[in-house]
């Protein structure tokens, strides 16, 4: 990890791109700024094909797929071009190395949870709703508000189980930890590989690309993580075209997501056909108020805290936090993410939020907005180039996510772990985010923990009145479903 930008020695900028993104102030360069940035893509560019994997595989209350019967290839277009919108925003506005796209686990919720009750375009109205909704609670000063509220230790472990939790989505999508098929006579739900033994060519291709990211690290190559990637990628279609594994799909020892090989053309042209599909009060008339707004109540929870969540990690592996543990420029940050979650719902791609994987472009050495300028750029450049993309296996990305975590974890000693009322929220925090696969739960969990603590040891007094609000809300967001049920 790069030393803070207090411990760096800055110098005078030397041009009109280092003074406007504060480059040399926070003890970067432009090449490493442009190098964060492409990793920052190649990290996240999966969900390009992966977006459209999981809302084309659902179907709204008329049984009909988003998009139609180009709807891949749409979804596909429109979840790069939201993404790269929206990143180059994040880093002209916030000037922070933060990338968003398309929100993993909210796509899924609204395919599955959202669109069987009603239309896509109903669906995606609520979405701009629930954008809009946290918008006003940015402008107002109620999001940062909350943010300030949050104890400095719970935010540092707020970090360390997002490290953990980021570092398990890169084995689980190297296939390297699996989870056990269900009809397995056994109650443990993960094991090493498909069959408690590392099995496929992936998963080796997957470990060949762990150890040269570390070596190259500790060896402290510049770009480590780029070369990694692209190292890995190139052994992954030499694999492949001598093995041919083939897709997981139709072998348990196949690539995860996409199948490397060289594309038979470079350019494709791109289909937009999902912007602008979204009815904003269509719901309301389909499935009534009291469901809409539990909808959108869910939909914003999740997304606010996961913001919160990742912005503050970002900003601590960075260096880049201010003494109360907020980063610079919150309130811009929030705005953009707000109007990114608006704008998935108007473009028909579901919610966009700030991602996690800008982690990996952190750690390659980014530390201002012009590493986002160059990510959304190249999500901009995907949109025509995307057989290119596509020929990068998760196998070949991920290694840099557990490389990352590892970064990320080594805050935990910012935690003390001998008072009891930080201690265990922050371990419920830290341990949740990976065990429920959801950065929204762990924080949540930290959050009441603290409060009920607080209140059993006398000290209801101590807890800031946001909190109080909070830990009442992430309740109600536990309790939803059986809410959900009794009042409808």
């Amino acid at each position: 990890m790069l030393p803070p930008v207090s411990d760096l020695t800055t110098a005078a900028p030397r041009s009109g791109i280092d003074r406007y993104f504060k480059i040399t102030e926070r003890g970067s360069t432009v090449s490493r700024e442009v190098r964060g940035g492409f990793v920052t893509f190649f990290t996240m560019a999966y969900i390009i094909v992966l977006n459209p994997i999981i809302l084309s595989g659902a179907v709204d209350v008329d049984g009909k797929h988003l998009g139609g019967d180009n709807g891949f290839v749409a979804i596909a277009a429109g979840t790069a071009l939201v993404a790269g919108v929206m990143t180059i925003l994040m880093g002209v506005v916030a000037n922070y190395p933060l990338a968003l796209a398309t929100g993993l686990g909210l796509n899924a919720f609204v395919a599955y949870s959202i669109a069987g009750q009603m239309t896509w375009a109903d669906a995606m109205g609520l979405v701009v709703i629930e954008g809009l909704v946290i918008l006003v609670l940015v402008l107002t000063g109620f999001r940062q508000a909350v943010f300030h509220a949050v104890p400095a230790q719970l935010k540092v472990a707020i970090s360390v189980g997002i490290g953990l939790f980021i570092a398990l989505i890169g084995f689980v999508d190297a296939g390297f930890v699996r989870r056990i098929p269900d009809a397995a006579n056994t109650t443990v739900p993960v094991q090493l590989g498909q069959t408690g033994q590392l099995a496929g060519w992936p998963v080796l291709v997957f470990a060949f690309g762990l150890a040269l990211v570390i070596v190259l690290w500790v060896r402290h190559v510049k770009g480590a993580i780029l070369i990694s990637i692209a190292a890995t990628t190139l052994l992954a279609i030499v694999v492949e075209a001598i093995v041919g594994a083939g897709s997981s799909v139709d072998n348990p020892k196949g690539w995860g997501l996409n199948v490397p090989a060289w594309p038979d053309k470079i350019v494709s042209k791109p289909d937009f056909g999902t912007l602008g599909d979204f009815n904003l009060l269509g719901s309301f008339e389909s499935v009534g108020v009291v469901t809409s707004l539990l909808l959108i109540f869910t939909l914003m929870l999740a997304d606010f805290f996961d913001t919160m969540g990742t912005m503050t990690a970002i900003g601590a592996e960075a260096g880049l936090l201010q003494e109360d543990g907020t980063p610079p420029n919150t309130k811009r940050i929030l705005i953009v993410d707000s109007l990114a979650a608006s704008a998935g719902g108007a473009a028909g791609v579901s919610s966009n939020t700030s991602y996690i994987e800008s982690a990996s472009g952190v750690g390659e050495g980014a530390r201002t907005g012009l590493a986002s300028v160059v990510t959304g750029a190249l999500f901009l450049l995907a949109i025509f180039f995307t057989p290119i993309v596509a020929i990068i296996p998760s196998e070949a990305a991920v290694p840099a996510l557990v490389l990352v975590g590892f970064l990320m974890m080594q805050q935990v000693k910012g935690i003390d772990w001998d008072d009891l009322e930080v201690a265990i929220p922050a371990f419920l925090t830290i341990v949740l985010m990976p065990f429920t696969y959801s950065i929204s739960v762990g924080i949540g969990a930290g959050f009441i923990a603290y409060v009920l603590i607080k209140v059993a040891r006398g000290k209801a007094s101590q807890v800031h009145p946001l909190l109080w609000g909070v830990a009442a809300a992430f309740l109600l967001f536990f309790c939803i479903s059986p809410v959900t049920d009794w009042l409808t």
